[in-house]
Parts: C-alpha cells; sequence; structure tokens
C-alpha cells in the first residue's frame, strides 16, 4: 500500500489537539496543539546532526500541508 507523505490524525481523548503524521523517514507526529514531536525513530548520534538540520524543513512541510487541507475544506 502506498501511503501519503502526512496524514490529518484526531483523537476525541485529546479534543483540542490535530496532529500530523509524517509516514516517511523520519517518521514522526506533530501535534499542532502545543507542537510536541513524537519521533517514530530510533537515531544515532550521527543520525540527530542530520536530522536536527532537517527537522525544520520538515515540521514546515507539515503545517503547509495542513494549511492546505484546510484551506480545501472552506472552499
Amino acid at each position: 500500500m502506498e501511503l501519503p507523505k502526512f496524514l490529518l490524525g484526531d483523537n476525541t481523548d485529546y479534543p483540542e489537539s490535530i496532529f500530523i503524521v509524517h509516514t516517511e523517514y523520519p517518521r514522526f507526529i506533530l501535534n499542532l496543539e502545543n507542537d510536541e514531536v513524537e519521533w517514530l525513530e530510533e537515531f544515532s548520534p550521527e543520525d540527530r546532526e542530520e536530522l536536527e538540520m532537517e527537522a525544520g524543513r520538515l515540521l514546515e512541510e507539515a503545517t503547509n500541508f495542513y494549511d492546505r487541507e484546510v484551506s480545501r475544506y472552506e472552499a
């Protein structure tokens, strides 16, 4: 099965939260309510360095995805 790069998620146990799931490496879940990120990968010290450089770009892509999706509902 081919998954999209980003998925929107919600859960009634967290009514104020909207989650963005990044399905490609490095996989993560971003909680838009508080900008918390849960990484779903284990990283070596070398990987952590690369991740720090990429994290800002990935999180920006995630929020752009959310903005795009919301604008489609509003149209």
